[in-house]
């Protein structure tokens, strides 16, 4: 049964869904997010941390868990929005993914939430790091020579949810290496909204069963 049919808060799965803001030479797009919905504290499923739901003033907590076949530096990439809907079917709050660990997504002053009360959101170029304040990039000192010379340095990312699943081959790393070097970019840091597309959302669990098909096709291309 399809994510919609079978989730009871699919509509506001969609309703308050991330606006992501790309470099305009950003090399890459999100391919599919994966959804899942907590009613209840829980561990979550594609990301290490704890999921809390306090639920006396959170009805739900959204994961959205964005898929890339490619980062700069490395094949596959998995990204997370996390908002918090309150119980009038706002937004609370919102946490976004940031090399490994996770910043708040939403502004004290709540000036990132769209006309349409959505969170907007910067995306790190090449890397896909999230952040409501574009500035925090230009902390990184790699921001740009990850895009450039630090290219492909990483090969093929297999993470332990998916090990044994689709990287294969001695000289794999190699081989996407150079593939992502002809990828390589000087970021503009002019950003411009994604639009998402009507399928682009399913499960957590529909795209933990397309992530390694994909990643398959990807690594036989390479090789």
């Amino acid at each position: 049964m399809p994510m919609s049919e079978a989730n009871p808060y699919w509509d506001t799965v969609l309703r308050v869904a991330p606006l992501l803001y790309m470099d305009r030479l950003e090399p890459f797009k999100p391919i599919r997010v994966g959804v899942t919905v907590f009613e209840a504290s829980a561990p979550s499923l594609s990301f290490d941390r704890n999921i809390i739901v306090q639920r006396d003033t959170i009805r739900m907590v959204i994961e959205y868990a964005i898929y890339w076949d490619y980062d700069i530096q490395h094949v596959y990439d998995l990204e997370h929005v996390w908002i918090y809907v309150d119980h009038d079917g706002e937004i609370a709050s919102c946490e976004v993914s940031f090399h490994g660990r996770y910043l708040i997504g939403l502004l004290r002053d709540r000036s990132n939430l769209s006309a349409d009360k959505r969170v907007r959101l910067f995306v790190q170029p090449g890397k896909h790091a999230m952040s409501p304040l574009e500035e925090v990039f230009r902390l990184l000192p790699n921001v740009e020579s990850c895009c450039q010379e630090e290219a492909g340095v990483d090969g093929v990312l297999e993470p332990s949810m998916f090990k044994g699943q689709f990287k294969s081959g001695d000289d794999i790393d190699d081989r996407a290496e150079t593939l992502l070097r002809s990828f390589s970019f000087q970021p503009t840091f002019d950003y411009v909204p994604h639009k998402w597309a009507s399928d682009d959302f399913v499960s957590w669990d529909e795209l933990r069963v397309e992530i390694p098909v994909r990643m398959r096709a990807v690594v036989a291309s390479l090789a």
